[in-house]
């Protein structure tokens, strides 16, 4: 399906072989045959794909990510679409001015086909309506659900998503698909709806790593930010390592043999392998995280408090309760103990290639009344390290399970390379045969 392979569809326009309008009629199709299960969209309409593809045709062919169908996280502002951050305080409420990610989607060539669900201002308040493609009785993840599950059943071959814990990742490890959190502050949040500014950071997902790297691309962000220059070595030759992370003893029983599943194929690869014991203080990240999340959502949900709280939810009101961890010295040290913690973690990660973590707990809940715990994703966002999602190729697995590869900050670049090789070495399940 065309829905599937960015680099695939990229070379056929190139070429000449298809058009924009004929790879948005592809997605149309499969999004009218599947969407009424899946609910991944919160809003799209056919006639307006159908043109904005044709006015994309009129382009430069060779633009990074041209005719590329994308999905739009629902809490990013569209000019031509509403963007209702699943709140009934903003129903059909139309920004007219696009948020900086989707400008520079438009500016590349991408087609942005329309809004994916998320949990209501990407918080752990209402739940997206969104369900798992492979178990439709289980969640996708949350907060980025519609647009992990619009990729994951073949709608679009891309869909911007945002984490400020785990609503990357996770969701990505739960509908089986490729999910890329860059280095925070490498793209820019500007008219996406803010939660906590110091965690929040938005990614993409993909259904193969070189769709990441060519979303990577289009964001031009080498130019914009001085990356490491270092690129991906042969597996052969890599030195990897294996981080449980502190909250190890929450992992399920088949994440634990995923993860020794992976560390025998690297090795067997020629791959050096070694565990990582994080120091003690790592493991006051998470909490720090929530106390950080918790006093800047305070400030990023002020005017809606003020104006709409009757149509809150009662997860957002609750930030206004003051407990225990809202004193100010609780949050200078969550600062300073995040401060600390990325220097010491991207001083270790530097002596490896990249390092080995859960994705999730475990397989998707049942039910759609929970998201998942981000016990194995918040330290990360914290650290503003990069991570991709990788899914898991273990044949002993029932359902998609994925884990992380992360390394310090701005090694994005090799972090992509190493994806690429692990899908290829079948290490991480390649989802579409013919990439």
């Amino acid at each position: 399906m065309w829905a599937y392979g960015v680099s695939l569809g990229l070379a056929a326009i190139r070429q000449g072989d298809k058009t924009a309008e004929d790879w948005a009629r592809s997605c149309l199709e499969r999004v009218t045959a599947r969407d009424p299960k899946i609910k991944a969209w919160a809003w799209w309409d056919s006639h307006r794909v159908i043109e904005e593809a044709r006015e994309i045709d009129k382009g430069d062919p060779n633009r990074p990510l041209q005719g590329v169908p994308v999905g739009i996280k629902d809490i990013m502002m569209t000019s031509d679409m509403p963007t209702q951050f699943n709140s009934p305080i903003y129903r059909d409420f139309f920004p007219k001015i696009d948020a900086a990610c989707v400008a520079v989607i438009r500016a590349a060539g991408g087609l942005v086909f329309g809004k994916t669900e998320t949990v209501e201002f990407a918080s752990n308040a209402r739940k997206a309506l969104t369900r798992n493609p492979h178990d439709l009785s289980r969640t996708p993840g949350g907060s980025s659900s519609g647009s992990a599950a619009a990729v994951a059943d073949g709608h679009v071959p891309v869909a911007l998503g945002t984490q400020t814990a785990g609503s990357i990742i996770r969701p990505a490890s739960f509908c089986g698909v490729y999910a890329f959190k860059p280095t925070w502050g490498l793209v820019s949040t500007d008219g996406v709806k803010s939660y906590s500014p110091t965690l929040d950071t938005i990614g993409w997902y993909c259904r193969d790593p070189l769709g990441l790297a060519k979303v990577f691309e289009a964001f031009d962000v080498a130019n914009a930010i001085p990356l490491e220059s270092s690129e991906a070595k042969s597996l052969a030759d890599a030195k990897v390592g294996i981080c449980q992370t502190p909250y190890w003893h929450l992992a399920a029983p088949e994440t634990q043999h995923l993860l020794a599943g992976v560390r025998r194929r690297l090795q067997a690869l020629g791959s050096q392998v070694e565990d990582i014991e994080l120091p003690a203080h790592f493991g006051r990240l998470n909490q720090a995280a929530h106390i950080i999340n918790r006093a800047e959502g305070r400030a990023s949900f002020l005017p809606e408090f003020l104006a709409e709280q009757h149509r809150l939810h009662p997860f957002i009101r609750d930030h206004y309760l003051a407990g225990a961890e809202d004193r100010a010295i609780s949050l200078v040290q969550a600062y300073d103990l995040a401060a600390r913690c990325r220097s010491e973690f991207d001083e270790l990660a530097s002596g490896f290639d990249f390092i080995i973590a859960p994705s999730s707990a475990g397989f998707a809940p049942q039910g759609l009344q929970s998201t998942g715990d981000p016990v194995f994703n918040a330290m990360w966002t914290l650290l503003h390290a990069p991570c991709i999602n990788l899914p898991g190729a273990e044949d002993a697995l029932t359902l998609p399970l994925g884990y992380t590869i992360v390394s310090h900050r701005f090694n994005d670049q090799a972090l992509l390379g190493y994806a690429s090789q692990l899908m290829r070495a079948g290490v991480a399940k390649r989802l579409d045969p013919q990439d």
